[in-house]
């Protein structure tokens, strides 16, 4: 293994996340919908915050089954609000359920979710090529597009950086900087 991006710092499970997940091409409408959820609850906190509660979160959200947790209710978000193994938000909460049934619909109209979000790079990864963190950015036009169509399907908590995020965490960009092996490794990937 070579030299790997900076922002894992000190973190073994930053580390296994960067080295085996962060930017590989993802096209399971499960795994899509399960970043799509963490991306949102990320907003305003850090990943490394969202990463270490990954495993609750899989566990109150049934796996990130969409159609299951479009089924949540009132009592539902309560429960789910006295569990302090994730981030009690009910701003946040109400959106990941929300987001499940704008998810079904979208997987209803165009087959599935990966069909629709990877139509927005022509089912290509986009492969920068940053030298530096202080490179890579916070939000594009693309997201900006990206994020604009999904609030007009009623998703929220989606905006222009968090869809970012979803696009770096499922490999629609590699912004793994040019020295990191993996930049190497995805780049020769073809989804």
């Amino acid at each position: 293994m070579g030299k790997r991006c900076e922002w894992p710092g000190n973190d073994p499970l930053m580390w296994k996340y960067h080295d085996e997940e962060w930017g590989m091409p993802l096209h399971d409408d499960r795994k899509l919908f399960e970043f799509l959820v963490l991306e949102g609850f990320q907003a305003g906190l850090s990943w490394r915050t969202i990463l270490h509660k990954r495993e609750a979160f899989r566990e109150v959200f049934l796996d990130f089954d969409p159609a299951r947790v479009a089924l949540f209710n009132q009592d539902d978000v309560e429960r789910l609000l006295q569990d302090a193994r994730i981030i009690r938000n009910r701003l946040k909460i109400e959106a990941c359920i929300n987001n499940a049934r704008c998810f079904l619909r979208i997987q209803e109209e165009f087959g599935s979710f990966d069909h629709y979000i990877w139509a927005f790079t022509n089912h290509q990864p986009i492969v920068n090529r940053f030298t530096d963190l202080g490179m890579l950015p916070a939000r594009t036009e693309l997201s900006d597009r990206i994020s604009a169509d999904l609030k007009k399907r009623g998703f929220r908590f989606v905006g222009s950086t968090v869809v970012y995020a979803h696009m770096q965490a499922t490999g629609m960009v590699n912004d793994h900087l040019i020295h990191c092996f993996r930049h190497r490794e995805i780049e020769h990937f073809r989804s």
